[in-house]
C-alpha cells in the first residue's frame, strides 16, 4: 500500500472521488501524471498505470517514487502530450479500463519559481509546461498584436477591460521588453488601477499560461483521441480548474452521451444515432471543506465522468 503523505511532491485532487471512480479498473491511462499522486492512488488500488506528461522533471521525479512499481511492471510513464498520445510509439495501440486528465498547472510546478508560472517578484516569464510549447509567455507579450492579447484577455480571464490592459502592454514593451513577472503585474496595474491585487494577477496569468501551452486547443483534440482508447464500460475522468476546460469537457460528454443529429425542433429522433455512452456526474463534482482546509489549490477544481457504452 503506497501512502499519500501530506508532504508528499504532489497532493491528488479529489483523490476519493477519482479512486471510486476508477475502482476495478485494471489499465489505467494518468494523461497528466503530474507531481504522480493520482498515480500513486490508483496503483494501491492495484491498477497498472500508464503515464503520460509534458514536463521532462515530471517524469523524472515520478519514475524516482514509483521505481518499485516500475521494476514490478505496474507502472510506465512517457514523456509526451496527452493531446497527441498517437505519437508515442509505445502507446500506439494501447487501450484503458479508465483514463484520468488533472488539467492544469501541478503545485511543483507553481512553487518552481523558474518555471515562471507564478507572480513572485523577479519570477522570469515562461509558463511553459513543456518543450513542445512553441513560445514563452515574454515571447508571447512581446510580439503578439494587441488584437490576441485583448482576446485572450476576455476568453481566458473574464477580463471586462482587456482592451485597455493589452494597449498597456503593447506601450511599455517598445520601451522595455517584458522578461519578468515585475513587469506583466506593473502593466495590469497601470490598466486595472492601482487597486488591483493578487486575484486580477492569478486571473491574468492563467490566461497567458493557457495560451502559451495551447490547453484548451489540445483538451479539444485530445478529448475524442482518449474516448477511443477507452475498452467498452472504461470510464473518463477529467479534472478541470478553468470555465473555459469545463465547457470543453462539459460539451463533449454531453454529445457524446445524445448523438442526436435531427433538428432541434424535430419531435421524434429519426437519425438513427447511438449514444456512445453516458455522463457518470450529473453535474461538476467539487472539493469539499475537509479537503480545502488541507489543500486550498482545490478550490476552483471541477470533476466530471464519463462512461464508454459496454
Amino acid at each position: 500500500m503506497i501512502s499519500l503523505a501530506p508532504d508528499a511532491y504532489h497532493i491528488p485532487v479529489l483523490a476519493a472521488e477519482v479512486a471510486a471512480l476508477l475502482a476495478g479498473a485494471r489499465a489505467i491511462l494518468d494523461g497528466t501524471l503530474g507531481g504522480g499522486g493520482h498515480s500513486q492512488l490508483l496503483l494501491a488500488q492495484g491498477a497498472h498505470v500508464t503515464a503520460i506528461d509534458r514536463d521532462p522533471r515530471a517524469i523524472e521525479e515520478a519514475r524516482s517514487q514509483l521505481a518499485e512499481q516500475e521494476r514490478a511492471g505496474q507502472f510506465r510513464a512517457f514523456l509526451g502530450n496527452f493531446s497527441a498520445i498517437d505519437g508515442i510509439a509505445d502507446l500506439r495501440d494501447a487501450r484503458f479500463d479508465g483514463v484520468l486528465l488533472d488539467l492544469g498547472v501541478s503545485s511543483r510546478q507553481l512553487d518552481d519559481e523558474s518555471r515562471g508560472f507564478s507572480f513572485r517578484e523577479g519570477a522570469p516569464l515562461d509558463m511553459r509546461m513543456g518543450t513542445d510549447a512553441q513560445q514563452s509567455a515574454a515571447e508571447l507579450l512581446n510580439d503578439a498584436p494587441d488584437q490576441q492579447l485583448m482576446q485572450l484577455f476576455r476568453e481566458y480571464a473574464d477580463e471586462r477591460r482587456a482592451p485597455r490592459l493589452a494597449r498597456e502592454i503593447v506601450k511599455r514593451r517598445a520601451t522595455v521588453p517584458f522578461a519578468t513577472s515585475d513587469h506583466l503585474v506593473n502593466a495590469i496595474r497601470g490598466a486595472l488601477g492601482p487597486r488591483s491585487g493578487p486575484g486580477d494577477f492569478a486571473r491574468i496569468f492563467q490566461a497567458i499560461r493557457i495560451e502559451v501551452n495551447d490547453e484548451l486547443g489540445a483538451l479539444a483534440r485530445a478529448l475524442p483521441a482518449l474516448r477511443g482508447r477507452l475498452t467498452p464500460g472504461g470510464t473518463m475522468v477529467v479534472i478541470s480548474y478553468h470555465s473555459g476546460e469545463d465547457r470543453v469537457v462539459k460539451h463533449a460528454f454531453r454529445d457524446w452521451s445524445n448523438p442526436c443529429t435531427c433538428p432541434p425542433r424535430q419531435p421524434l429522433c429519426v437519425c438513427g444515432a447511438v449514444a456512445l455512452g453516458e455522463s457518470v456526474t450529473r453535474k461538476a463534482v467539487t472539493a469539499g471543506e475537509r479537503e480545502l482546509a488541507t489543500n486550498p489549490r482545490a478550490r476552483s477544481a471541477r470533476l466530471r465522468a464519463w462512461r464508454r457504452a459496454a
